[in-house]
């Protein structure tokens, strides 16, 4: 592999910075291995300008303890630890570790360049030499210290790995485990906890759990729902099933069964289109309604799947965020939108005016789509070009939608797609509840308000 100067990796580091091109494609153009250029990167996080200025530094023994130490302490990666302390390589570190593994301590040590000499030493130990002696006891400390750390930690990331995260119940199950290998006390300084905790813990490992039935409730909602509900909403269909407890109960024992919500947060994606015949931002982000059919938003979303697209125009009622109407279509024509219109208007009462906010697409600009609301007392309402924010709710419900079946959900086609997208829909006006609508879902909180009228 050729040899870079400092100007030439700020240069490919620049380039990536930019996020014009990937890693991969920059690595390639420049012909060095990916991983190179993704520890350059690192580097210059950590430490800016300064991180390609060659430095002749000679690492003692201790330096190279010190660093292994903390790589150990604090969990960090063998390439983040190198990045972090500016070495030239992470493979330097690499070395390091194996050498004190299998070698021992000794194996640290700065070797001297060049050939060995052929003289036998008969000098008598010097001042220096007796004092390196006296030190060994506190380096072979240091090693131990280092077999405790690694295999706490050891135990520790694989019980995270498992359950998501490291209770003080399990911190006590390795120490115990442990305390016959290693000091008790250092082991117990180490997991950081109180002698008391650990006693407590270990004389209490066998009992019965009190929380068998709520846990075995929420994974039954976590499981039904498909991963979407997080601990706020689990614990509110908890409440709606008769099961009065805390929600920071239900977020510790989802940690404990290792249950996560999949759901993903959607990135805004601003529009860019000509501005044409527009209408004046009436709704002005006030997305608060104190009646059905009183503010309704839409939008147009797209989804690529095995080569094709497909096309989604829903209407969103601000009351109670329920999808009233929608449409789905291969392309995106005007009859994406119109045929939705159609549905839309079948939910109209006498005398029901309603504002319809949308963005500055082509499709709402048209004179069919302008005529169509003012033959049904609608008011049309802009979003500012390119201000997604003023739409925010509606780019809300795509992200969840995307979220909670698009990237958790594996298709056999785009037909089946289209089925599963059909029945999200359905689930999410009359099943899926929602932590503003008091625990209820979109239908059943408009339905509880009529009645309370």
């Amino acid at each position: 592999m050729a040899k870079f100067t400092e100007e030439e990796k700020m240069r490919a580091v620049k380039r990536y910075l930019d996020g014009n091109r990937g890693c991969n494609t920059i690595a390639k153009e420049i012909g060095v291995h990916v991983s190179k250029l993704q520890y350059w990167v690192k580097k210059y996080e950590y430490h800016g300008d300064k991180a390609f200025i060659k430095t002749y530094t000679k690492y003692s023994t201790q330096d190279k303890l010190d660093i292994l130490n903390y790589m150990n302490v604090h969990g960090t990666s063998i390439f983040d630890t190198a990045a972090r302390f500016n070495l030239s390589s992470d493979s330097i570190l690499w070395q390091w570790q194996n050498s004190l593994v299998t070698e021992g301590i000794t194996a640290l040590d700065s070797k001297k360049k060049g050939r060995p000499s052929m003289k036998k030493d008969r000098q008598k130990p010097t001042k220096k030499q007796t004092t390196d002696k006296s030190s060994v006891e506190e380096l072979q400390a240091e090693i131990d210290n280092l077999r405790m750390e690694n295999a706490y930690f050891k135990k520790v990331k694989c019980l995270s790995s498992e359950k998501g995260s490291i209770t003080t119940k399990d911190k006590a199950l390795v120490v115990h485990e442990l305390r016959r290998n290693f000091p008790f006390q250092k082991l117990i300084g180490l997991a950081n906890i109180k002698r008391s905790t650990y006693y407590y813990w270990i004389k209490n490992r066998n009992r019965a759990d009190k929380y068998v039935e709520i846990k075995t409730a929420i994974s039954s909602i976590f499981n039904e729902n498909k991963g979407r509900y997080g601990y706020r909403r689990i614990t509110l269909e908890l409440r709606n099933q008769g099961l009065q407890i805390n929600h920071k109960t239900v977020q510790r024992l989802m940690k404990e069964l290792g249950l996560k919500s999949l759901v993903r947060m959607k990135k805004y994606r601003s529009y860019k289109g000509n501005v044409g015949k527009i209408a004046p931002n009436i709704l002005k982000r006030d997305f608060s309604a104190t009646r059905p059919n009183e503010k309704w938003v839409t939008d147009v979303t797209e989804f690529h799947l095995f080569g094709k697209k497909l096309y989604l125009s829903p209407v969103l009622d601000l009351f109670n965020g329920e999808i009233i109407a929608y449409n789905i279509e291969k392309r995106p024509v005007y009859s994406l939108v119109s045929k939705m219109l159609k549905q839309a208007f079948t939910r109209l009462s006498e005398g029901e005016c309603p504002i319809l906010h949308s963005d500055q697409g082509w499709h709402y600009q048209m004179n069919q789509y302008i005529q169509s609301l003012k033959e049904h007392g609608i008011t049309q309402s802009m979003s500012r070009k390119g201000n997604c924010l003023d739409n925010a709710v509606i780019e809300n419900f795509f992200g969840l939608l995307k979220s909670e079946l698009l990237y958790i959900q594996e298709f056999e086609s785009m037909e089946h797609f289209k089925a599963e997208l059909d029945k999200y829909i359905h689930y999410y006006n009359h099943k899926r509840i929602k932590v503003k609508l008091k625990g209820m879902s979109p239908i059943q909180y408009r339905t509880h308000s009529m009645r309370a009228a």
